[in-house]
């Protein structure tokens, strides 16, 4: 099986890229810059395959895929910049890459009949409740314009695609590139106290487990739309960003002090962010695929990896 993947640059691209590899498949990887100038760190991914795209320009999508022809395409490039796609002349550009893109990437996959991954979100929900979202429902409401730009994906791939997959996830932490534990324990390294949010309710995705699930999907013809984060340790044991952020810090064995806080009384975000993001992921044992690892499991083996 060849298997094209998008955004190889990022944290999912990269390990996407590397269990395709593992597995003995044939792996493409594309981005917009050049990775070999240190944007990726591991070899693995730098013995596959490489191809510069920019997914706005739809002959260049069109012909690249074209000549690649592979079996399936993971679509993990995206505008992922919650906040600065808030500013006025950001928005254009970023409807550009996570919806004109994702409509280049699926016309470009139906011309070859081959299967996509399309990587979404949460945020294509109001955030509103405490009902875990499932995967096949439609009552969008995106709070923001990220939100609203990868709803615009999700659509362009259901309406042209028969053989897609669309994988909703949050709160998303890796080896490769930024992340909020990286963040947070960078921050509190250096000071005795960190505030952090306990009013948004969800599970992280660790990408390394979300990319085994991924490639087991395409190895498979269970198509439609399904929600992948790591598992909470008991049923509905949904936690907040403070939960998550006193669980790396117990584990790191930082003593910095997590005061936990309100958004309102956090402010600084441009973008408005769902209180609600917990996603019912049992669609995918119903389907046969294996769940990601608890999330607390997710936190140790990444620590380990990561060397922080």
């Amino acid at each position: 099986m060849k298997v094209f993947v998008t955004g190889v640059g990022g944290q999912l691209g990269h390990d996407v890229v590397n269990e395709l590899i593992d597995r003995g498949y044939d792996a493409v990887g594309s981005d917009i810059q050049e990775i070999y100038s240190g944007v990726l760190d591991g070899t693995a991914v730098e013995s596959a395959p490489y191809v510069q795209l920019d997914i706005t320009n739809a002959e260049t999508v069109s012909n690249t895929i074209e000549a690649i022809h592979p079996d399936a395409i993971i679509h993990c490039a995206a505008w992922t910049a919650v906040d600065a796609a808030e500013d006025d002349d950001k928005k254009e550009l970023v409807h550009r890459i996570n919806a004109d893109g994702t409509q280049y990437i699926a016309n470009a996959a139906k011309a070859i009949d081959a299967k996509m991954v399309y990587i979404s979100t949460d945020y294509v929900f109001d955030g509103k409740g405490t009902r875990p979202w499932e995967p096949d429902d439609k009552c969008y409401a995106p709070l923001n314009v990220y939100g609203q730009s990868k709803l615009d994906g999700e659509l362009a791939v259901s309406s042209t695609l028969e053989k897609y997959f669309i994988v909703r996830i949050a709160w998303v932490f890796g080896l490769n590139g930024k992340n909020f534990i990286k963040t947070m324990i960078n921050v509190g390294k250096t000071h005795d106290t960190v505030r952090v949010v306990n009013d948004q309710i969800g599970t992280p995705t660790y990408t390394l487990d979300l990319a085994r699930l991924l490639v087991d999907m395409v190895e498979t013809e269970k198509y439609g739309y399904y929600h992948a984060t790591n598992s909470e340790s008991e049923p509905g044991g949904f936690i907040s960003w403070y939960d998550f952020c006193k669980e790396f810090y117990k584990q790191y064995g930082l003593k910095t002090e997590v005061i936990p806080v309100t958004t309102a009384e956090y402010g600084l975000s441009k973008a408005a962010r769902p209180e609600n993001s917990r996603l019912d992921k049992s669609k995918l044992e119903k389907a046969g695929f294996k769940p990601l690892p608890t999330w607390q499991d997710a936190v140790k083996r990444y620590l380990k990896e990561a060397q922080l």
